[in-house]
């Protein structure tokens, strides 16, 4: 295993030392030409983050992606097979049929970018429900790694990394620093104790506040460290955070003791666990301690409407083991503003009547973003401002996607076609992406196991995702029976954006409106692995939208979605006179 040299200052690497298995000089002259000859995997955007982090050091002590024996260990314990304490599993998964067979592979991007040679030493089979219910506590597909778990490779496998690039990036190359790099600035400020703030979000004057307080408390170095890589789904893209960053950074914090660095991670979203990991990250970078926040790297809410999460389960669970990983956990302390006195005091520590301005983070959308206002300066600096108006036009100009789901015959075209209509009527330009339709152009040669139905219908959802990210309305009308699919296709349009509809039609209606007979030539045996009839349907859990089309009509089912849509914020409503 290779490292780096180990820092006089800081804290040291956890585990004693950073990996580094990235090979230079002649050493990557030859791996390069090895590689030529080698037959290659293919990885993910997230296993390519995963490939970076360790070749950097970010998940020491691990130099390579994990075999059984540690996997199945961190599972059941969170620990090594040496027993050394790490929360989640670090894999890199195959399908089996897409293995080669060699005992070398050369990793590659979906663009056929090589990066690294890795002997195969290992290959296990791994469940994706065991994981996620071990893991993550959850099976819910409405978890955003437990929707894309299923779609991973059946095979994991495991062996020496030898690394001769890494991926290359053009945005912000200043603010990309490795664990070495951070810490050599570090060394640099002269301190010992250094507080990491990791975040997804943009900033504004809470954090602020929150972040400064945390470095005078530690009487050390402050590093904002915003994950950059794989987040999650929704969550405003890092292009407008970092420039957020670098803007507060650069203008309001003691440049002599606070370093603004990216890191290129991709979250689990998997709270308690992840906070201990993102915890053994920062500690490579150099940390002392790490501000967590309520309900840490939580997704949000289960499909029965419920937090996957308790708010201080991961405060909790660093707070338990800070003293093995060597990361004391600050608390994301609540901030109140004292309107009167101009400045932020801890929540219970306000004088008895004193005047408290505070939003929330819906009102920070709905009542300044969505209306196009610039948010008040007590609570978020004039320049953040900017740059979020910047990129998040008025609620009623952004894309969303209404996405209608049910049985064969169940009224979704019907209903959506009376939808296109309303919406065009008020002058939003509609897309419509018909799962018939889609089948003829997109996705001809597609057949109707359960694996092509999905590839269909996330299809469909990628494309939906683009359009709605260039403020577009789409309607998407497909039987999309599987919950799974559904709610990838809802990571890929955005949680705010992605509308389900369900159209509760009873089976026995849709056969009685059937003027195709399908369902009869099902019923017959004619037809196989038709969705009602000998293959499942998954209702939604807790769709935004249920439609009754047998008490209902379509009518009356499209005025009710244009009203939700309207309560919503996303379309204006229409005056008496027809005039917006």
């Amino acid at each position: 295993m290779a490292t780096q040299e180990k820092s006089n200052v800081l804290n040291t690497p956890y585990g004693g030392a950073l990996v580094n298995l990235v090979k230079t000089g002649a050493e990557r002259d030859a791996l390069l030409e090895q590689a030529s000859r080698l037959p290659d995997v293919r990885l993910s955007p997230r296993s390519l983050h995963d490939l970076e982090l360790l070749a950097v050091g970010a998940f020491s002590p691990l130099d390579r992606f994990m075999g059984q024996a540690d996997y199945e260990r961190v599972m059941e314990e969170m620990r090594l097979a040496d027993g050394t304490l790490f929360p989640l599993p670090i894999t890199l998964t195959v399908k089996s049929d897409e293995l080669p067979k060699s005992d070398q592979v050369v990793l590659r991007d979906v663009r056929n970018n090589a990066f690294a040679i890795m002997d195969i030493e290992e290959t296990f089979k791994w469940d994706p429900q065991v994981e996620a219910q071990k893991v993550l506590g959850s099976t819910d597909p409405r978890h955003p790694l437990v929707s894309e778990m299923i779609r991973w490779g059946d095979l994991c496998i495991s062996g020496k990394l030898q690394v001769f690039d890494l991926p290359m990036y053009s945005d912000f190359v200043e603010l990309r620093r490795t664990p070495a790099e951070v810490r050599a600035l570090l060394e640099e400020m002269g301190n010992h104790n250094v507080v990491f703030f990791q975040t997804r979000n943009p900033m504004h004057r809470i954090h602020e506040e929150l972040t400064k307080r945390a470095a005078e408390q530690v009487s050390g170095s402050l590093v904002i460290h915003p994950v950059v890589g794989l987040t999650k789904p929704g969550d405003v893209d890092h292009y407008t955070r970092v420039r957020v960053y670098r803007s507060l950074v650069e203008n309001y914090y003691d440049k002599n003791k606070t370093v603004l660095s990216l890191l290129p991670l991709a979250m689990r979203m998997a709270g308690p666990r992840e906070a201990l990991w993102h915890a053994i990250i920062r500690r490579n970078h150099g940390a002392t301690h790490f501000i967590v926040g309520r309900d840490h790297a939580g997704p949000g809410k289960d499909g029965n409407g419920k937090p996957f999460y308790g708010p201080y389960d991961a405060q909790e669970l660093l707070s338990k083991h800070q003293d093995e990983i060597g990361v004391k956990m600050v608390p994301f302390k609540e901030l109140v503003y004292l309107a009167d006195e101009e400045r932020y005091v801890e929540a219970g520590q306000e004088p008895a009547g004193a005047k408290i301005l505070n939003i929330s983070g819906t009102q920070v959308r709905d009542n300044y973003l969505a209306k196009g206002e610039y948010l008040p300066e007590w609570f978020t600096r004039r320049e953040t401002s900017e740059i979020l108006m910047e990129m998040y036009p008025p609620r009623h100009k952004q894309g969303f996607c209404l996405w209608f789901t049910g049985l064969s015959g169940s009224g979704k075209s019907t209903v959506a076609q009376l939808v296109t209509s309303l919406l065009m009527e008020r002058g939003r330009q509609v897309t419509v992406l018909d799962g018939d339709v889609v089948r003829t152009h997109l996705s001809k040669g597609l057949g109707f196991s359960q694996e092509d139905r999905d590839t269909n219908i996330l299809r469909i959802g990628f494309v939906a995702g683009e359009l709605v990210r260039q403020h577009g309305a789409v309607i998407a009308a497909a039987i999309s029976p599987f919950r799974a699919a559904r709610n990838e296709c809802r990571k890929m349009v955005g949680e705010d954006r992605f509308i389900e509809i369900f159209v509760n039609t009873p089976v026995e209606v849709c056969e009685q409106r059937d003027v195709k007979g399908l369902y009869a030539k099902a019923r017959r045996g004619e037809i196989t692995g038709f969705t009602g009839v000998d293959d499942p349907y998954e209702e939604p859990r807790n769709p935004e939208i249920t439609l009754d089309t047998v008490k209902n009509s379509p009518e009356q089912n499209a005025r009710q979605i244009i009203q939700y849509l309207e309560d919503q914020g996303l379309i204006l409503p229409v005056s008496g006179n027809g005039a917006k």
